[in-house]
Order: C-alpha cells, then sequence, then structure tokens
C-alpha cells in the first residue's frame, strides 16, 4: 500500500504529531503541505492539520482541495480539549471538506497555541466570545505541555489501526 502524510503546522504541534505517525510508519512519504506531491497515485492518505477558526487551516485546505475520491485519515492539533464539542466540530468541518473522499478515521489532540494568538485573545474586551477568561487561561496553560509523549503514542496506536 502506498501511503502519503501530508501536514500543515503553524507551531510545530502537527509536524510533530506526523513525524510520530511517520515512524510508526517508515514505508509511508511524509512531506509538509508546502512540498507535498501530486496525492492521486497513493492508496491512503493521512492528512494534518492545525485547527483554524473551526476547521483545517488554508494550506491544509489548498491541499485538500486535491484530494478526489481517496481514502483519507485525518488528524489534527487545537488548543482546545481533544474531547470538546470544539474539537469534534472542527474534525466534522474538516471530513465536509472532502466530499468525494473516504475519510476512514480521526484524530484530534491538543497543541500548543501561537503566543502571538493568545496576545491577541488577551486584548479583547472581557465581552468577546474569545476574550481571556479563567476558563480559556486554564486550556492555555493545558495546551503548553502537548503535544505529549501520551498524546503521540495515541497517534502511533492510531496510524496503526488505520492501516490494518
Amino acid at each position: 500500500m502506498k501511503i502519503l502524510i501530508v501536514y500543515s503546522s503553524k507551531t510545530g504541534n502537527t509536524q510533530r504529531v506526523a513525524e510520530a505517525i511517520s515512524r510508526q510508519l517508515p514505508a509511508a512519504e511524509l512531506f509538509d503541505v508546502k512540498r507535498a506531491p501530486d496525492p492521486s497515485g497513493y492508496d491512503l492518505i493521512f492528512m494534518g492539520s492545525w485547527i483554524d477558526k473551526g476547521t483545517a487551516d488554508k494550506g491544509a485546505r489548498t491541499f485538500i482541495e486535491k484530494l478526489k475520491n481517496q481514502r483519507v485519515a485525518i488528524f489534527s492539533t487545537l488548543g482546545a480539549y481533544p474531547d470538546s464539542e470544539h474539537a469534534t466540530k472542527s474534525l466534522d468541518a474538516i471530513v465536509e471538506l472532502m466530499p468525494t473522499c473516504e475519510v476512514v478515521e480521526r484524530f484530534i489532540c491538543q497543541g500548543a497555541i501561537s503566543p502571538k494568538l493568545i496576545k491577541w485573545m488577551k486584548m479583547l474586551p472581557k465581552n468577546h466570545p474569545h476574550a481571556a477568561d479563567a476558563a480559556r487561561k486554564k486550556r492555555w496553560a493545558d495546551a503548553e505541555s502537548h503535544p505529549n509523549e501520551e498524546d503521540f503514542k495515541n497517534v502511533r496506536v492510531w496510524a496503526e489501526k488505520v492501516v490494518s
């Protein structure tokens, strides 16, 4: 089986998750989305993105547009908790970007948030939906330690399950 792993990463979180998948599946080809080859010759594509405004980031979306009638496993990182409604809806939004593809599996884990984004949110007025409240600050702190070794172990197990 010819496998392609493609990722888009802003802070390095999604790249590190993609590299963990690559270590589990050494025969797979690993590429940053900016250098990714034509996906049409692959039997399975692992597509990774960071979550931006509730969906895949722009770089990932550009690559996703090239996916037609293919088997895809999606993986993502986000600042929110992976078991949150936001995480679930974000993965659903990514699946909707590939209507002709068979999305065989999905994986998401928390990842550290861009310091620029945190700085922006700290400047928002208290009544803004993304303002820096106590719960959001806790999520930011929790996200700082992710992805971690447990996340990498979980994604390796997941990747093995996808190909078996």
